[in-house]
């Protein structure tokens, strides 16, 4: 017998106190831990209840025409670039994260529809493509900052490959390339350690939704490795600007 979604979590008022408890909970930890982060955990907890239910409201309309549809996917896709573009950096090259996400995701979406394991749907193009999105983001994020840290830590050894005859390009994709591999880990991670450690969401819902288990391994095989062929594509792209120097960082105390 398959549970379905509001058996196993019905929204009602117990559901909002569990919420409010658990929210609280966190703030207070992380006060009494003098984390810093006390305040942040409260607003990052009513931002996401505010914004998951504009989305529901709006993944509702989208649901009904095609056009609304695009604009949705289009918003998370703007969202997405301002978020990694200005998290990593406050100068003009923040908007090159457009092109790393985009480069990444794009083409695979494009790909899943011409063969027809896509439908042009929004209940099923707006969650595999928002995946793919926030991967895509994460992974961009991850690379731009652990690349830029790396060619500013080791600018010494930047000069030095330069003083030996290597084009600029090449002395910082010399020094930056295995720092920024470094942000595929997390999706390795988790692609490797899938049903031991842990059941992901789109496994869950799946679930929850009255497939079968089998489909639904299926599909969150499909969806990890498609994730990680993303990100992979979001690294290199993100690598590449940060060499040619399309995305840096103003001077410290600039």
């Amino acid at each position: 017998m398959i549970m379905s979604a509001s058996a196993l979590l019905p929204v009602n008022p117990l559901l909002g106190i569990a919420l409010a408890v658990l929210l609280t909970a966190g703030a207070a930890v992380a006060a009494l831990a003098r984390l810093g982060h006390t305040r942040a955990i409260v607003t990052a907890g009513i931002r996401a209840t505010v914004q998951l239910a504009a989305v529901a409201i709006a993944i509702g309309w989208a649901l009904r025409s095609r056009p609304l549809l695009f604009a949705f996917l289009a918003v998370m896709f703007a969202v997405a670039t301002w978020t990694a573009g200005r998290h990593i950096t406050s100068n003009h090259t923040w908007w090159w994260a457009a092109v790393a996400i985009g480069a990444a995701v794009f083409p695979v979406v494009l790909l899943l529809l011409a063969i027809g394991l896509l439908p042009v749907k929004g209940i099923a193009l707006v969650p595999i493509t928002g995946i793919f999105i926030g991967g895509a983001l994460t992974a961009t994020v991850l690379a731009r900052r652990r690349a830029l840290e790396e060619l500013e830590t080791r600018h010494g050894e930047v000069e030095a490959a330069l003083s030996i005859g290597l084009l600029d390009r090449e002395a910082r994709l010399e020094i930056a390339r295995t720092s920024a591999a470094g942000a595929l880990i997390p999706a390795l991670d988790q692609t490797r350690t899938v049903g031991l450690v842990t059941l992901p969401g789109a496994f869950i819902g799946m679930l929850l939704g009255g497939a079968s288990p089998l489909l639904a391994g299926a599909v969150q095989l499909f969806v990890l490795v498609a994730l990680m062929a993303v990100e992979a594509a979001a690294i290199a792209v993100v690598l590449e600007l940060v060499a040619r120097n399309k995305i840096s960082r103003p001077p410290r105390g600039a």
